[in-house]
């Protein structure tokens, strides 16, 4: 059975973390499967949108156990090249240039919550969805997330969530900043359905020119970040999609 499963339809690929038995624990295979899938789906034309979700009771529970008794056992080259294999899969979901929207219908915990953290829309179930870092309960470190989550919610609350290793509500990770949004359960997958059916609509270029931008103004300076703002507006107007929005604007204009 894959431990990953994928559906295209109307424009959106849907990603589904296939192992309910194990709470969709990220596994080695589990990991490259998602790397891979994300590279195919930053390249399909047919692909516009991508939805992450989990089978089962869990989003994703974090590292899978096997997982964890085994890189506790490999050698500091190895271990290194193993992180980098989970900051190439977050990555690609970072980088891809079509919108990623994390459903969480249960618990994110751990590296789970890192992988909803690094969607661009999350969306949550208000009764069972739960987020949390808990790598320090067990000496481990979110050491690869954490950059990420400083970045989207700040210094203060990414000290509280990484130190303090609580489970949060999706009610609080919502108000935190951390998740887009919060459903009922039962209505979970239809309003992830209607956001992605949204954005399929929008203009890909657009789309994947202002992700990269909200990637790379982090760090810069005021003036860099205008400066590269600046080229990337006299970029976007060279696009097929604005020249023809445009065209199509100006025509209704004059109806």
């Amino acid at each position: 059975m894959s431990v990953l499963t994928t559906t295209i339809a109307d424009g959106i690929a849907t990603l589904t973390l296939n192992r309910a038995d194990k709470r969709n624990s990220l596994s080695t295979e589990l990991i490259a499967a998602l790397h891979h899938e994300m590279k195919q789906c930053a390249s399909d034309d047919a692909v516009r949108v991508v939805v992450l979700k989990g089978a089962g009771s869990a989003f994703c529970a974090g590292a899978d156990l096997a997982y964890l008794q085994r890189i506790s056992e490999l050698s500091p080259t190895e271990n290194i090249e193993d992180s980098a294999a989970l900051k190439n899969m977050l990555q690609s979901i970072v980088e891809c240039p079509k919108p990623v929207i994390a459903m969480v219908h249960g618990p994110a915990i751990a590296g789970g919550c890192g992988l909803a953290t690094v969607c661009d829309f999350v969306v949550a179930g208000r009764e069972r969805a739960m987020f949390g870092y808990s790598e320090v309960r067990i000496g481990f470190i979110p050491a690869i997330v954490l950059v990420y989550l400083v970045r989207k919610i700040g210094d203060t609350q990414a000290r509280r969530l990484l130190l303090g290793a609580e489970n949060i509500s999706a009610e609080e990770a919502h108000r935190l900043g951390m998740i887009t949004s919060v459903v009922d359960d039962d209505a979970l997958e239809v309003e992830v359905h209607a956001l992605a059916s949204r954005l399929v609509k929008n203009s890909m270029s657009a789309m994947g020119l202002t992700k990269h931008m909200l990637n790379a103004v982090h760090g810069m300076s005021l003036d860099a970040g205008l400066q590269y703002a600046t080229a990337m507006n006299a970029l976007a107007r060279q696009t097929d999609d604005c020249k023809r929005g445009i065209a199509s604007f100006l025509n209704s204009s004059k109806g």
